[in-house]
């Protein structure tokens, strides 16, 4: 049984924890899902070079935005593992690992890929005819390497899901939406490797269940953070 001090101090725990989730939600989502979406154009170089020097300042915030998220995801590591290690210390710190990886390493550094399409494409103009090719290039690397971030974080929604399951003041309906969404991250770099030529199907693999899976968990969390005083500590 926790004290009521020790409660308080988990659901603050909690809710920190739910907000920075609802930045890094809207700030990945508009790196990804408006920036990149809306700019890079799929096998059309010089389409994709104009458009991202055409449009340096939003092509910047993308990435400043991506920035914020990968901060962001480092602290709500550190705040899962606290607020789920009653549950299992072991698997908790290994979810938090998992996360670390994904975003703020491997993601974090994904981003000069990013950056060096843009400076790419602000070159491109100049009259070489490499440049468009050299855009897309490395905007392809940078999906590649996102897709990697995401099997990392894929691993790490399973174990939260587990832990989320588990945990006495935590609904269990929560931990079962995000093993269904770490399905769907792992579906989705996997066979984008293997399976390329599928990518339409795969992001709809991943993007629904992900959505309303850590939607859910943030709006949670900031809402009720948690629900039962009475937790049992596990290795």
């Amino acid at each position: 049984m926790m004290t009521p001090a020790e409660h308080t101090s988990l659901r603050n725990t909690a809710r920190w924890a739910g907000l920075l989730y609802l930045v890094v939600i809207v700030c990945a989502g508009f790196a990804e899902g408006y920036v990149r979406a809306g700019l890079i154009v799929p096998g059309d170089a010089s389409a994709t070079a104009a458009r991202i020097a055409g449009a340096e300042g939003l092509y910047r915030l993308g990435l400043v935005s991506d920035l914020v998220a990968f901060l962001c995801d480092a602290a709500i590591a550190v705040l899962l593992y606290v607020l789920l290690r009653p549950v299992s210390r072991t698997a908790s710190l290994l979810a938090a690992a998992f996360r670390l990886l994904a975003h703020p390493a491997i993601a974090g550094v994904n981003l000069l890929n990013h950056y060096m399409a843009l400076l790419l494409a602000r070159e491109a103009g100049s009259g070489a005819e490499a440049m468009p090719a050299l855009v897309l290039a490395f905007t392809e690397l940078h999906h590649a390497g996102y897709l990697i971030g995401g099997a990392f974080f894929g691993v790490h929604l399973m174990l939260l899901g587990y832990l989320v399951y588990q945990a006495s003041y935590m609904p269990r309906v929560l931990g079962g939406l995000l093993a269904v969404a770490a399905v769907g991250y792992l579906a989705e770099s996997m066979g984008n490797f293997l399976f390329p030529g599928y990518e339409g199907v795969l992001v709809w693999l991943v993007a629904v269940p992900a959505v309303l899976a850590e939607l859910s968990l943030a709006l949670w969390l900031v809402t009720k953070g948690v629900s039962d005083p009475a937790v049992q500590t596990n290795s």
